[in-house]
């Protein structure tokens, strides 16, 4: 008996819900597993009006809410993260990152077990689709520079003051 290769894709209902921080309106995206994307800008592939909000996407913002009022240091809604296995191992590794600490490329590609691939690492980090909640502002460059940020480097600034408070 031979064994078939069969692709099942599953269609999941996403919602989102924004969110007006000190860095910008936030979009929080949501499927009935976690928190699936935030995105600084209203991604067109969710329907804004949609009311079917899930609880893990309005946990997510209450979540942030907290986070930018400095009453929140660590997430705990539950990840939907699409990604390659290497992104998916970098950012767990992001996650292992304190509130208020920071680390380099290096570090982070040293914590992964592969310390020859910060620049694989910060590629994956700037594909991080959940930023903040996985925490990719918190890597910085080895000789004290920021480095950089999808966002933008103003609002990497913004995140780490907000966390050395």
């Amino acid at each position: 008996m031979q064994a078939s290769n069969t692709l099942v894709l599953i269609e999941q209902h996403l919602s989102m819900q924004s969110l007006q921080t000190s860095i910008g309106e936030l979009h929080v995206t949501a499927s009935a597993l976690g928190v699936r994307r935030i995105d600084f800008e209203c991604p067109q592939t969710v329907d804004p009006t949609s009311g079917d909000a899930h609880e893990h996407e309005s946990n997510a913002v209450l979540q942030l809410a907290a986070y930018f009022s400095g009453e929140l240091t660590k997430f705990t809604v539950p990840l939907d993260l699409i990604g390659t296995e290497f992104q998916l191992r970098v950012w767990r590794v992001l996650c292992g990152i304190e509130f208020g600490s920071t680390i380099t490329y290096a570090e982070e590609a040293a914590r992964l077990g592969q310390p020859r691939a910060f620049r694989a690492v910060g590629n994956a980090n700037g594909r991080n689709p959940v930023p903040i909640i996985v925490p990719c502002h918190r890597v910085v460059a080895t000789g004290g520079g920021l480095g950089g940020y999808s966002a933008g480097v103003d609002r990497k600034r913004t995140l780490l003051q907000l966390e050395s408070r």
